[in-house]
């Protein structure tokens, strides 16, 4: 598929200084966003003692319950 002329150009386009620099740069970047991120945004592992303990549905307020005479005292 490629000539032996084609391989050898873009061996050199692959190995020029701008292609070489733009790479290097890119991963710099990449790598000053990431350790950005994770400053700002610190991971939560799932067993955390410093988290809020989560409300379980019984100790949601009870209400009083009704009894036979529904009545609203209206006569």
């Amino acid at each position: 598929m490629f000539t032996k002329e084609m391989f050898h150009f873009l061996l050199k386009v692959i190995t020029s200084w701008q292609v070489i620099f733009i790479t290097i740069a890119l991963i710099i970047y990449f790598s000053l966003v990431s350790y950005v991120a994770r400053l700002y945004h610190p991971r939560r592992s799932g067993f955390s003692f410093d988290s809020k303990p989560r409300k379980d549905k019984s100790s949601a307020p009870e209400l009083p319950e009704s009894s036979d005479d529904d009545d609203l005292g209206i006569e």
